[in-house]
């Protein structure tokens, strides 16, 4: 009707949307796929993204300071009031959309995996590390904090993975996968991550660095590899490997050589001369990753295969380079070799920062395991008036029945029961609260989980028996390959015992087994150092 005045609450025209200072938090959904750039209006409107919140203008007719009034229209509220915030909301800032690379100050989700399958979200900042996620990790699961926990970086479809370094960006990596890929973190022990540091001498053979020792012939090994540790730099290494040949499934072997330079190959056997050399591969730009399935998916000579993967390729097997070593030692080479080419004095102080670590009080509080250190473990005799180190290993071993002997008895009182009841399991099952013993898993996933976690000298397991219901096995890596021993339950005196050498030593209980063999080596190759443990995420 003539001289009504228009409400300044009621829903502003198109005229009115053009002018005004005030802005509301309504949602507009898209009304059509248009990309990110695409503009909603003619020139001068701003830059509209989908799926981002629309700032609509009000009225300029309306108040500057008037409170809102009661409104005809129902009050309906935002069922969804982290999409009004997109700089903290996880799904509108996840890199994985493909909006480009993370921006620094926003918070991203980041989901990490278990060994079990188990999922958990964390949120991280930009320039969260792979070591700050790992001990936050540690925090929550109330694990043996040491240098050892790793992120390992999975990509399933491609059977590649590889372990993050402690410096990597979590966000930045994972903002380089591919949208839909299924690729993912997983939360696990690595053994091998700072071995190169620990046995240089081993991990770099001879054979494999013979170029460097001719250069330098006044120097010995253990001492040239030293060298090049503390100086952050990596020593030329040669050798043979397959090479898959660019869109086909032909493999071909060639006499590989990493220079200073980057990666070659000879296209004439082991020639070095420059016109039989081609250059393969930039380093700094990719990601070195071990093939867990090289027969299956990409036919590989052997088991010990690896890839080269640039930045750039995403997704597909395409452009992927992929090499296959002979054996498991030549491979531990190039993939050390690789990472000291591409991290170098990084490397060597994230090594530093892990020693410093293990050095300070633990910041977890009361520690829900055992830690176990190399260097304070000695094999000790206490049969005298006081202890002495027992420097000898054959001494040790004849020693060994007769600590075996002393520690039953001083067990036995501490898993004592009433007389009537000695004859319960519970030094038959005690075992089964320890972290190192894994139930019943077959032989073959018991190699998996050792070289998922490090074939390192000492990492071991214990497990249950398939062909004796009654006996144990205990499954220990050394010099890179898994041996398993055989642990048979007897029975003397009414009391039972475990022994791995026909009962010349003998042990209450699995823990004592495990415990022994620790300090002492006994008739293993080497002593029990870490043990396979995955966590509940």
């Amino acid at each position: 009707p003539k001289g009504t005045v228009p409400d300044p609450l009621s829903l502003p025209t198109d005229n009115a949307m053009e002018g005004g200072a005030q802005q509301s938090s309504l949602w507009e959904p898209p009304e059509h796929d248009g990309g990110p750039g695409e503009r909603d209006g003619g020139e001068g409107q701003p830059e509209v993204r989908r799926s981002q919140p629309l700032l609509i203008h009000g009225s300029s007719r309306q108040p500057p300071q008037e409170e809102p009034r009661a409104s005809s229209l129902p009050s309906i509220p935002n069922p969804f009031p982290e999409l009004c915030s997109p700089s903290n909301s996880p799904i509108l800032s996840s890199p994985a959309l493909g909006q480009g690379p993370p921006r620094e100050g926003t918070s991203h989700v980041v989901k990490v995996f278990g060994e079990d399958g188990a999922c958990r979200s964390l949120e991280a900042s930009a320039g969260t590390t792979a070591r700050q996620l790992c001990d936050t990790l540690v925090r929550r699961t109330r694990a043996l904090h040491d240098h050892s926990w790793a992120l390992v970086e999975l990509h399933q479809h491609l059977a590649l993975e590889r372990c993050l370094e402690d410096h990597e960006s979590v966000v930045e990596v994972q903002s380089s996968w591919a949208p839909g890929a299924d690729s993912r973190f997983v939360f696990r022990k690595n053994f091998a991550k700072y071995e190169l540091f620990k046995s240089s001498t081993l991990l770099f053979p001879e054979v494999m660095v013979s170029s460097c020792l001719e250069a330098n012939k006044s120097m010995a090994h253990s001492e040239l590899i030293q060298n090049f540790l503390n100086s952050g730099s990596c020593p030329e290494v040669q050798g043979f490997l397959h090479l898959r040949e660019a869109g086909r499934k032909v493999w071909k072997r060639f006499h590989f050589s990493l220079r200073r330079s980057g990666l070659y190959y000879s296209t004439k056997g082991t020639s070095k001369d420059p016109r039989h050399l081609q250059y393969f591969a930039d380093l700094t730009e990719s990601n070195i990753y071990y093939v867990t399935q090289g027969k299956k998916l990409y036919g590989t000579p052997t088991e010990f295969g690896f890839c080269i993967k640039p930045h750039k390729v995403r997704s597909g097997v395409k452009g992927l380079k992929l090499l296959c070593s002979e054996d498991e030692q030549s491979r531990s080479c190039w993939m050390a070799a690789f990472r000291l080419f591409k991290y170098g004095m990084q490397l060597y102080r994230n090594y530093q920062q892990a020693q410093a670590r293990l050095s300070q009080p633990s910041w977890i509080g009361p520690t829900p395991l055992r830690s176990v250190s190399d260097n304070a473990l000695v094999a000790m005799d206490f049969s005298g008036c006081t202890g002495r180190v027992i420097e000898n290993p054959n001494e040790v071993l004849t020693v060994a029945l007769e600590e075996a002997q002393a520690w039953r008895k001083k067990t036995t009182h501490r898993y004592s029961l009433p007389a009537a009841c000695h004859s319960s399991p519970l030094s038959a099952a005690i075992h089964r609260t320890q972290p190192w013993f894994h139930g019943r898993i077959s032989r073959e996933d018991t190699q998996q989980l050792i070289g998922r976690q490090g074939l390192v000298d000492g990492v071991f397991l214990v497990r249950e028996s398939q062909r004796n219901p009654k006996g144990f096995v205990l499954s220990l890596c050394h010099l890179q390959r898994i041996k398993h021993y055989l642990i048979l339950p007897s029975e003397e005196e009414g009391r039972l015992y475990f022994t791995m050498d026909d009962g010349q030593t003998r042990f209450a209980d699995l823990i004592q087994l495990v415990e022994f063999h620790q300090i002492n080596r006994g008739i293993l190759p080497c002593k029990l150092r870490h043990y396979c443990t995955c966590v509940a995420l």
